[in-house]
C-alpha cells in the first residue's frame, strides 16, 4: 500500500507520495487538494494522511475503503 500526505507548502497545499521529492498534485486551498487527492487515489490502494497547517495529522483515509484494516466508522 502506498502512503500519501497532504501538507501545507509555501504555495498552498500539496499531495505527496511518501519518499517522493515532488508533489503528485498541488492546489491553493486544502479543500481543493482533498478533492483532487480523492480522485487521484480512487483507483489505487493507498493510505492518505491529511495534515493540519502546523504539520500534525488531522485525519487518515484508506483507498479503497474496503482496504481499511481497522474497519472503523469515520
Amino acid at each position: 500500500m502506498d502512503n500519501y500526505h497532504i501538507t501545507k507548502t509555501d504555495l498552498g497545499w500539496a499531495l505527496t507520495k511518501q519518499g517522493a521529492t515532488k508533489a503528485s498534485k498541488s492546489a491553493p486551498t486544502k479543500a481543493e487538494i482533498v478533492a483532487l487527492a480523492s480522485a487521484f487515489l480512487a483507483d489505487k490502494t493507498a493510505s492518505l494522511k491529511i495534515h493540519k497547517e502546523d504539520g500534525t495529522i488531522q485525519e487518515e483515509r484508506t483507498y479503497p475503503r474496503s482496504a481499511d484494516p481497522a474497519q472503523t466508522v469515520g
